[in-house]
């Protein structure tokens, strides 16, 4: 009893509130507080307060509510280790199976062609020496991009 009277004061204020607003001119928001005000009221009427009055004091219920707690924490823990590795164990084994079969057995040598001796190696360049004007350079691009962005 005293649910429904607590549902209703909550809706009675709520409306006062979005026709406070609609007088502001806020419509859209004097809408979305009045359908805020009226789930209480509802609530009431379909039973569902009751429902939840009853339900809140038995222990039973509690109990049940601890055993779904209890399963969706195992869903949540058992999903988190899948992801963690890769997925589920007959995808893991197929995986190992695919990257097993991906180089053939025989294949030790890659097949490019007869080998004519060893490879020429291009020459080694000298690494160039910087300029003195380089360094200038360098701190010009710095200063264009601080320009661009103001500072």
């Amino acid at each position: 009893m005293i649910a429904e009277t607590v549902c209703s004061a909550v809706s009675a204020a709520g409306l006062g509130i979005a026709v406070v607003t609609a007088y502001r001119r806020r419509f859209l928001a004097a809408a979305r507080i009045a359908a805020y005000s009226l789930v209480p009221v509802g609530l009431v009427m379909t039973g569902v307060v009751g429902w939840l009055a009853d339900t809140a004091f038995s222990p039973t219920a509690w109990a049940g509510f601890g055993v779904l707690g209890a399963a969706w924490a195992l869903f949540a823990t058992t999903r988190a280790v899948e992801r963690r590795r890769g997925g589920t164990r007959a995808e893991r084994k197929a995986a190992r199976g695919a990257s097993r079969e991906a180089v053939a057995p025989t294949a030790s040598a890659p097949s490019l062609g007869p080998a004519a001796g060893p490879a020429p190696r291009p020459a080694a360049r000298p690494a160039a020496a910087p300029r003195a004007g380089d360094s200038t350079d360098d701190f010009s691009d710095i200063e264009a991009i601080l320009k661009k962005h103001g500072i």
